[in-house]
């Protein structure tokens, strides 16, 4: 996954991919390239882009101009506390090029897979009580079964209080758009490639009403803002690149990266804050309170927790429409020309909508 090689997060609000050695590295390459060809008249690849995070191009630091990586939209870069799932998609994944040797390696490490169409590569969920961060790995996901899978998903989607039903909905809805795509393509397959999560973990509601903490000053920066010197720690295995005063940037990545340079870092440190805080003053007239009166709360560990159940668990329909989700593809270097329809990829996006349906029907 691409998750576990050296990501870095460019000042700039891109990503930066280190390409894999070949053929896989050139076969990603080569696929961006194809779907972002300023040439592009392929109504399938047009429309492909809005499922994909935008591309740059390619990117070598000026010291060691052979290592190249990929430039990559930061799909995480609008949220706050981002939530954040990667979920491998399709039956096999191995590609149909793969040794005997790789396709034994492959099955072995998820049999599921044919069966459940699926595979969680990892999870960082935001908890609003304790404003951290609970991860789960690889393992976590290769441990799921068809009983469990179901609980192994909504995992994700649930903040320590209650089940954010509104970023399941949302999530299902574009999972829908994505399989409209394929059921009409039949020119690419894609093996081992990925569907990337995001959602909302400080929903505007919780920064209303409480008194005693502001839930919106203990924020801090809003994400992958860097001031000074700052290290803001982002995942379990992605790196985030550390911006110094002279405009230079320090980064550890997995090949050890000694120093680049950040082009965009005057323009970037005028961003403002997040447009989320913007909702608040809105919702504040809204029904919604008058009906809740207010929120109650209880002290617990001398935290002041609203029962946030009410704020997510009965919002306002506008709200849960314009749920802050973002469901994109991701990891391509298995994609491979086709004729037929990519039945394995269809298959695990309709295996994964029924059981995220599932879950909002409980």
């Amino acid at each position: 996954s691409a998750s576990l090689l050296g990501i870095l997060q460019h000042p700039d609000g891109t990503v930066l991919k280190q390409l894999q050695p070949p053929p896989r590295g050139p076969r990603e390459q080569e696929f961006y390239n194809k779907v972002y060809d300023s040439d592009c008249c392929d109504s399938i690849l047009l429309e492909l882009r809005e499922y994909l995070p935008k591309y740059f191009g390619v990117w070598s630091p000026p010291t060691a101009p052979n290592d190249t990586y990929l430039k990559l939209e930061d799909v995480t870069r609008k949220f706050n506390k981002p939530c954040i799932m990667d979920v491998k998609i399709g039956q096999k994944s191995y590609d149909p090029y793969a040794s005997a040797e790789k396709i034994q390696q492959q099955v072995s490490k998820y049999p599921l897979m044919e069966e459940i169409g699926f595979l969680v590569l990892g999870m960082r969920v935001y908890h609003v009580s304790s404003d951290s961060y609970e991860t789960q790995n690889q393992h976590y996901g290769r441990s799921l079964t068809k009983e469990t899978v179901k609980d192994g998903i909504s995992k994700f989607f649930h903040n320590g209080y209650c089940l954010r039903k509104d970023a399941i909905a949302a999530s299902i809805l574009k999972i829908e758009k994505i399989l409209k795509w394929f059921e009409g393509q039949k020119q690419l397959n894609f093996y081992a490639s990925s569907l990337l999560f995001v959602y909302e973990g400080l929903c505007p509601a919780t920064t209303m009403r409480l008194s005693d903490v502001n839930l919106a000053e203990k924020r801090g920066v809003p994400k992958g803002l860097l001031s000074g010197g700052d290290i803001l720690e982002y995942n379990n295995n992605i790196h985030v690149i550390n911006s110094t005063e002279n405009g230079k940037i320090e980064a550890s990545v997995s090949k050890g990266l000694s120093k680049f340079y950040a082009l965009h870092k005057k323009a970037y440190s005028k961003r403002h804050h997040s447009q989320l805080s913007l909702k608040v003053e809105n919702l504040e007239q809204d029904n919604m309170w008058k009906s809740s009166t207010c929120i109650a709360q209880e002290h617990l560990n001398g935290n002041v927790i609203p029962q946030l159940e009410k704020v997510f668990c009965h919002m306002p329909a506008e709200i849960k429409e314009s749920a802050n989700v973002e469901v994109r593809m991701i990891d391509f270097a298995h994609v491979f020309p086709s004729y037929t329809k990519d039945e394995g990829y269809i298959y695990g996006l309709k295996n994964l909508i029924t059981v995220l349906q599932n879950i909002l029907d409980n």
